[in-house]
C-alpha cells in the first residue's frame, strides 16, 4: 500500500517511515506525491486539524493519506501552545528554540510544570474510510533545555520515569514511549 504523509515537516517524515518499516507500507512524502499546496489547519483540536489534512491531501492526489497533529499541553498555561505548538511565537519559521523559550519565559517560575505531548492520527482512504488514533506522552517542562536529539520542545521535555529529556533518547528510544510512536502503534493495528 502506498501512503503519503500530509506533512513537510522532515522530521516527522523520518519518524513516520522508521514506525512504518517493516510494514509493508510505501510512505511517500507531500512533495513526492505531487502536492505542493499548504493545507490550513482551522480545527481547533489535535484530531480535527489531523482529519482536515489528511482528507484534503487524499483527494488531491488520490491516495490515502495520513496526517498527525501534535503538540505540547501545559497545565500551567491551560494547555498552551496545543494546537498552536508549531506557531506558538505567532511565526512559523521560527526556530524550535524560539519556540521553547517563549514557552520557558511565559512558565516563569510556576512550580506546576505538568505538561504532555499529544498525537493525533488521521488516515483517510478514497473510498470514505477514515482511521484515528490518539497518543500521549506524559512528563514535566525544566526550566532549561538539554539534549541534542529529537526536534521541537523536545529539550526542555522530561520524562521523570527516565531520568531525562526527549532529546536525550535515541530515536529508537523515543519512538518506543512517545505520542507519535503510541499512536501509531495504535493506527498500524487498525490498518491490519
Amino acid at each position: 500500500m502506498k501512503l503519503v504523509l500530509a506533512s513537510d515537516n522532515k522530521n516527522k517524515l523520518r519518524e513516520f517511515r522508521t514506525l512504518f518499516e517493516n510494514f509493508g507500507v510505501e510512505l511517500i512524502s507531500k512533495a513526492e506525491s505531487g502536492f505542493t499546496e499548504e493545507v490550513e489547519e482551522t480545527g481547533e483540536t489535535f484530531a480535527e486539524n489531523a482529519r482536515i489534512k489528511a482528507e484534503a491531501v487524499m483527494r488531491a492526489t488520490g491516495l490515502a493519506a495520513i496526517a498527525d497533529d501534535s503538540g505540547l499541553c501545559v497545565d500551567a498555561l491551560g494547555g498552551a501552545p496545543g494546537v498552536h505548538s508549531a506557531r506558538y511565537t505567532g511565526n512559523h519559521d521560527d526556530s524550535d528554540a524560539d519556540r521553547y523559550n517563549l514557552l520557558l519565559r511565559n512558565l516563569g517560575g510556576r512550580d506546576d510544570r505538568a505538561a504532555r505531548f499529544v498525537c493525533s492520527l488521521c488516515c483517510a482512504f478514497p473510498n470514505g474510510d477514515v482511521l484515528t488514533a490518539e497518543g500521549t506522552c506524559e512528563g514535566t517542562i525544566l526550566s532549561a533545555p538539554r539534549g541534542e536529539n529529537g526536534f521541537g520542545y523536545d529539550p526542555i521535555f522530561y520524562l521523570p520515569e527516565y531520568g531525562c529529556t526527549s532529546a536525550e533518547l535515541s530515536g529508537e528510544e523515543k519512538n518506543k514511549i512517545s505520542h507519535r510512536g503510541k499512536a501509531l502503534r495504535a493506527i498500524k493495528d487498525e490498518l491490519k
